[in-house]
């Protein structure tokens, strides 16, 4: 049985406005078990998953069930339900399902909803970004030693995950020194013609240059390969017997280019925070939870190396008891990305046997929970413990200041309530040139990053013109809003807009929503003091006169930061824009013309722009250039001719 599904929620939507939810009393209790009892009559007694939809058609809950019919008849018995199920089975209109094959199969299903649909009545893992790996790759003859985030299409050898880029930089930086591999595009290495400054720091062996023959090579790529699977002893052996048998040789030069390898990987090995050679491959998951809250803390070992860890805050109702939590992170953590063979546990879990028969099936291989109670792991998992516990205390401390700051802000601002969800908007761009808008939020939890949004300015703009760009950038955000959610019943309005400027741009701002028909909307402007110095920065409130804070007033610190976060991303992302149109050439605007074909006419002529000024003879010189390509790069660059 298959069912549609409704569009999924915005991934960055705030807890909705309590005034949108039903408020549940015994006719709307009532309302949504008549709802329930409705669909019982045709669920089979089979395994699959259910949906809990609310009047907007947007989801409140997903679950899995061994049993659909029994399952979903337990929300009809209202009488053993905490409030929280109560007023999700009040606020319950309609229910969709699909049956599945087995019980674990449905555990997937629900994972994958979950994290697809963000209901709100479900445990959410709040940052799933991809984590990043290290490719060896496999379709070079001299293979390139990379990071890589995404999908694995490239062929090659991909060890992690990482838990952050950075300490994939450190640890490549490291196998350079340690194994000598390239890591620079093939696009790169193809061009070079002397050896690069990765060769003069003794980083790579330069086999772009002929350094290094095809055989040693691969000697240092299997040796790499060796080390990141967890052989980092044989490796190290094998190393330093090579550099004994140099130096008895007297072939000290020799030695010398061995010693630092060997001393490299003594340093990789050195630096990792937790020995745990025996483990293998593994991640360690601990959760400890205090005030409602919890925090998950991830360990990333792979062969016996600690890869770095990382900590998660997922979402859920402060009444659900620790075991709950743990076992719909697991479902979601791993829904994108396959389970080691080994993950430790902090807390014994009630269907520990059914998770691990789904991460099996999902990975490809025998995945298996284990809960250490002594020894090595037992200790590895207290240090995680003892991480999640002060992660979790660090992160109230700063929810409780910020939830301060924004009842100041409210306060100075003049606002009803502290606002929830505060956006930042600022342009930037060179006289008009690679225009982009960004937009920031910020909440009680600090900076809101997977909500954050880039707007690439569409319309003729003149150079300069700051107005035209806050209006293009303002329309599009919140004419999406009107059409997306027009009864602001899914949180995703803001309620705060602040913006970088003057009495000009809040004129824009005004200016907007008045087209849109938005009446209610909270609107500030924040504007450099005199000089532009930092703490005589004035506020432009509509119905009410320019202000200053005092200069040592934390909200005013607090309004700082917002819009210097707004200027870091607006910045960062039209650098970003910036490079990537330097890196273009006008050749790559030729349909037709791909990469060696490039190559061929840079090589005969230079440049782009001696290709642009070719006659149609000497193009059609060109090897691999054909009568009917150079025509038409010829036109290309020669519309009028």
């Amino acid at each position: 049985m298959t069912v549609s599904t409704p569009p999924p929620a915005e991934p960055d939507a705030a807890k909705p406005r309590l005034a949108a939810r039903r408020a549940v009393t015994a006719a709307t209790l009532a309302d949504g078990v008549a709802t329930i009892q409705a669909h019982l009559k045709t669920l089979p007694n089979a395994p699959g998953v259910y949906r809990m939809l609310d009047a907007a058609g947007e989801a409140l809950y997903v679950g899995k069930a061994k049993n659909l019919r029994r399952r979903v008849n337990a929300y009809t018995l209202t009488g053993k339900h905490p409030a929280r199920l109560l007023r999700m089975i009040a606020e319950t209109t309609a229910m969709e399902f699909v049956v599945t094959k087995s019980e674990v199969e449905a555990l997937l299903l629900e994972a994958n909803l979950i994290k697809r649909l963000r209901p709100r009545y479900n445990v959410l893992l709040r940052d799933d970004k991809t984590f990043p790996h290290i490719l060896i790759a496999a379709d070079h003859e001299f293979p390139q030693l990379a990071k890589h985030r995404g999908a694995r299409k490239r062929p090659g050898r991909y060890f992690g995950p990482f838990a952050s880029a950075g300490a994939v930089n450190r640890t490549i930086t490291a196998l350079q020194r340690a194994f000598l591999l390239r890591n620079c595009p093939d696009t790169v290495f193809s061009s070079r013609t002397r050896p690069c400054l990765q060769y003069q720091i003794k980083r790579c062996t330069a086999p772009c240059v002929g350094h290094v023959d095809k055989a040693a090579y691969a000697n240092q790529v299997e040796q790499a390969t060796a080390f990141l699977s967890g052989h980092s002893q044989s490796v190290q052996g094998r190393l330093a017997a090579d550099m004994m048998a140099a130096a008895d040789q007297l072939d000290f030069e020799s030695a010398a280019r061995l010693r630092d390898r060997v001393k490299a990987l003594a340093a990789i090995q050195a630096h990792q925070d937790i020995n745990a050679e025996t483990l293998g491959d593994a991640d360690a998951l601990a959760a400890y939870q205090a005030g409602g809250q919890t925090c998950i803390q991830v360990y990333f070992f792979r062969g016996g190396r600690n890869y770095g860890t990382r900590a998660y805050f997922p979402s859920h109702d402060k009444q659900l008891e620790m075991e709950a939590v743990l076992t719909a992170f697991i479902g979601q953590f791993y829904d994108n990305k396959p389970a080691p063979r080994l993950v430790l546990l902090s807390h014994t879990l009630p269907e520990a046997g059914l998770i691990e028969e789904a991460l099996s099936l999902n990975a490809g291989h025998r995945v298996g929970l284990a809960v250490p109670r002594r020894g090595d792991k037992r200790r590895l998992i207290d240090h995680a413990l003892d991480n999640a516990r002060e992660a979790l205390a660090r992160r109230m401390a700063a929810g409780s200041s910020q939830q301060r700051l924004l009842e100041g802000l409210a306060r100075a601002l003049g606002l009803e309530a502290p606002p929830q969800r505060v956006e930042v908007f600022d342009n930037s761009h060179i006289a008009g040139t690679d225009a982009i808008g960004a937009m920031i939020v910020a909440g009680p939890d600090g900076f809101l990053k997977n909500a954050y949004r880039k707007f690439t300015i569409k319309r003729a703009i003149a150079p300069g013109d700051d107005y035209a760009m806050m209006r293009e950038v303002l329309t599009r955000r919140f004419a999406r809003a009107v059409r997306e959610d027009p009864d602001k019943s899914k949180g995703v309005w803001p309620d705060l807009v602040l913006i970088d400027g003057g009495q000009g741009q809040l004129g824009i701002a005004e200016e907007v929503m008045a087209d849109l028909g938005i009446v209610d909307q909270p609107v500030v402007a924040i504007a450099k003091g005199p000089d532009r110095n930092a703490g005589r920065e004035r506020l432009f409130v509509p119905g009410r006169g320019p202000f200053s804070l005092e200069p040592r007033d934390p909200v005013l610190y607090f309004l700082q930061r917002l819009r210097d976060e707004a200027h870091r991303f607006a910045i960062g992302t039209h650098r970003a824009r910036r490079a990537k149109q330097v890196g273009r050439s006008p050749i790559d605007e030729i349909a037709g013309i791909g990469p060696r074909r490039k190559k061929a006419l840079l090589l005969h002529f230079g440049s782009a722009r001696e290709v642009s000024r070719a006659s149609l003879k000497d193009l059609q010189a060109v090897d691999g250039i054909s009568g009917s390509v150079a025509k038409k790069i010829h036109d290309h660059f020669n519309p009028d001719s």
